[in-house]
């Protein structure tokens, strides 16, 4: 939903946090979707799924929710994947507050009553911005858009593994295997 209101970036990153969150671009305040059930649950299992092979490697961590801030725009990614060298230190060598650069892989899932086309658009500007994958998460037919850097989006559904080697290596995962996190047993 669009805030009618413009502010510079400035102005807008010195406002307080709301929930959902506020976003910023092309000058204009978007108030992000308020997440669902499929969705916090798809997003909790793609953090994880991220983490259990990253962490330990001390080759990434994956965020939820991280206000990213970079080429103009304020954005909250749903899960954001920081390569470990890149991610942004305090003065006490703790995570910082403010991420100022892209990150290495963003991910966006699809909330119920949301354009599509918009996240397409947030998917194909990040990757014209610094971003090395953007994954876009379609719960309502389990399947997946990987986006990169002068490439061809490719569509997955099912076993199709996410390529990710180059960002991650030795990093395996199917689109089935991320949607699995939405099924209780």
């Amino acid at each position: 939903m669009a805030i009618s209101q413009q502010l510079t970036l400035e102005e807008f990153l010195a406002l307080p946090e709301k929930k959902p969150a506020l976003e910023y671009e092309d000058g204009r305040v978007i108030q992000k979707v308020s997440p669902q059930g499929k969705h916090s649950r798809l997003q909790s299992g793609t953090v994880d799924r991220f983490n259990r092979f990253t962490e330990p490697r001390k080759l990434a961590i994956a965020f939820p929710e991280l206000r990213t801030t970079f080429a103009g725009y304020s954005r909250v990614p749903d899960v954001s994947v920081y390569l470990w060298e890149r991610i942004p230190l305090d003065q006490s060598g703790k995570v910082a507050n403010d991420f100022r650069e892209p990150p290495d892989i963003a991910v966006e899932i699809v909330s119920p009553g949301q354009s599509v086309n918009y996240l397409v658009r947030r998917c194909l500007w990040y990757v014209e911005h610094g971003v090395r994958a953007a994954l876009l998460l379609d719960p309502s037919d389990e399947s997946a858009l990987l986006f990169r850097p002068d490439r061809t989006t490719t569509a997955l559904h099912g076993v199709e593994p996410i390529e990710l080697q180059d960002v991650l290596p030795g990093f395996q995962l199917t689109v089935q295997e991320l949607f699995d996190s939405l099924t209780i047993r």
